[in-house]
């Protein structure tokens, strides 16, 4: 009697399967969805961290404009000097040599 009870059947087996089967599906539907949340997370997130780095370049190139302007208006001959300077070591620098 104990033996009875405890045989499996084909049909048995064929309902376990299809329990597996629909387990499997879910779980691979799962990882699906948790995959596209931790990707969209991810851009969302180097979007605000180029956002702010682009915020920070630009306020660094204001400041840096504005000390340049300051520097030109309090020494204008230093300041063309070392234009003149500049544009003279460029144009050797470019400049072929035959």
């Amino acid at each position: 009697m104990a033996k009875a009870s405890q045989e499996v059947t084909v049909e048995d087996l064929s309902a376990q399967m299809d329990v597996l089967k629909r387990d499997l599906s879910s779980l691979t539907q799962t990882l699906t969805e948790y995959g596209f949340a931790k990707t969209a997370a991810a851009k969302q997130s180097a979007k605000e961290t180029a956002a702010d780095l682009s915020a920070a370049g630009r306020e660094k190139a204001a400041l840096a404009q504005m000390q340049a302007e300051d520097f030109v208006r309090t020494q204008p001959a230093t300041a063309l000097g070392l234009a003149a300077g500049l544009g003279f070591l460029v144009g050797l620098i470019t400049t072929s040599r035959r």
